[in-house]
């Protein structure tokens, strides 16, 4: 008969199997070139949070429970609010007593409260045994501006966010992040609704801790949702941020938020290096897509589209400036016809313009796969005016060419 102890690491093992064989494991599998290493090999070499949790619980699947306590130890002197890690802990002490026979076997303990923390020990391991390569684009990142130093991408299916640098106008991945998400997922609709929205925003403000309650931990970065698309198609709500977590708690389960994005305090003050007010995009996704060769045709087509939008305005050749502009296009109050109606007025008092674009950037929007969100400076001189602004349009691509769908202010 088998000892609980045994059974413990028996059950250990089946957790182990779960982050292994997840859908969005073998998805992240199949994307990653790298095989050098296995991945709990890559793990130990490794000093994260992810990785000393993984040691642990492949010590219990490999019945080595003291040598797994020794790493669960090590954890919590590191960070002593981590509540996983005291589950784990219990439950190895009580293993070692033989009063064990399941993951989280405190007696009276909360089963929702430890399905989360189960959750939470998955994708976590999901994370260091299911890696991509570092090499690997998102497919999202078409084009960034020389002003965003770093763009985040926010990965829900795998509870990651990730890092990238830009190197002239490409990414390069930096590193990446446990995150949390709302406690109903993804797809926000309404306000309240408890659901992390997916789309291309941009950080609004920086809100230091003395200003915030201590549910934000170590701070807060408030997200430009909604956005020109959200608004478009009548979704409400607001106070979508990326914040910390509370003074007595170290990380929390994947899904635990109203719809923020959160991160353990020292991972957010590791991040906050990287952000700039009004200028870093963040990129939420329900899965994370890569970049390939089709991307960059589509790419360079869309390039050309913009500066041929750019050029008719400049000649003003009006008829096919608005032929730029989708049938279903709208800026805020204005309709396409209304929009048409107004651009006729306006270049019929003109004798001449010219249109310059500078500093682009094109990121392609999540689960909308034939749109994309262009922000760019634009100067515009003409007869009787001249300005220059920042300014964002969405380009839809229909019967296989580019169109502006949308067209604003940024």
């Amino acid at each position: 008969m088998l000892s609980r102890a045994l059974i413990y690491s028996l059950l250990c093992s089946l957790l182990i199997g779960a982050a292994h064989t997840s859908p969005d494991s073998v998805h992240a599998a199949q994307a990653s070139a790298s095989t050098d290493q296995k991945p709990l090999q890559r793990a130990i070499n490794s000093y994260s949070t992810e990785a000393q949790l993984a040691k642990s619980l492949q010590a219990i699947n490999n019945n080595r429970l003291d040598l797994a306590l020794n790493e669960v130890n090590s954890l919590l002197r590191v960070n002593p609010n981590f509540k996983l890690a005291h589950l784990v802990k219990g439950d190895l002490l009580m293993a070692r007593a033989g009063a064990i026979d399941h993951f989280g076997s405190a007696a009276n303990a909360p089963r929702d409260k430890i399905e989360d923390l189960r959750d939470e020990a998955r994708v976590r391991l999901q994370r260091v045994l299911s890696q991509p390569d570092s090499a690997l684009k998102p497919r999202f990142l078409w084009k960034l501006d020389a002003q965003q130093k770093h763009v985040l991408v926010v990965d829900t299916s795998r509870a990651t966010l990730f890092v990238y640098e830009n190197v002239n106008g490409e990414p390069r991945y930096v590193t990446d992040f446990y995150i949390t998400i709302g406690k109903l997922g993804t797809e926000k609709v309404s306000e309240g609704d408890k659901r992390t929205p997916i789309g291309v925003y941009f950080i609004k403000a920086d809100l230091p801790k003395s200003k915030l309650a201590d549910m934000y931990g170590s701070g807060a970065y408030p997200l430009s949702y909604p956005n020109e698309w959200d608004r478009k198609n009548k979704r409400t709500g607001s106070g979508i941020w990326l914040h910390g977590t509370p003074s007595d708690t170290y990380s929390r389960p994947p899904r635990a938020s109203d719809g923020c994005v959160v991160l353990a305090n020292e991972d957010l003050n590791k991040l906050a290096p990287y952000l700039q007010v009004g200028i870093t995009p963040v990129i939420i996704t329900n899965r994370m897509d890569w970049s390939n060769e089709q991307d960059h045709d589509e790419r360079d087509a869309l390039l050309q589209a913009i500066e041929q939008w750019r050029g008719d305005w400049s000649s003003l050749n009006t008829d096919a400036y608005l032929g730029h502009y989708a049938r279903n296009f709208s800026s805020d109050s204005l309709s396409y016809q209304a929009w048409a109606k107004q651009k006729r007025l306006v270049n019929s008092a003109k004798s001449w313009i010219k249109v310059g674009v500078s500093n682009l950037s094109i990121f392609t929007y999540p689960e909308q796969p034939d749109m994309v969100v262009v922000n760019f400076e634009q100067s515009y001189n003409s007869s009787n005016l001249s300005n220059r602004m920042k300014k964002r349009q969405y380009w839809i691509r229909q019967n296989n060419r580019w169109q502006i769908i949308y067209e604003g202010a940024a």
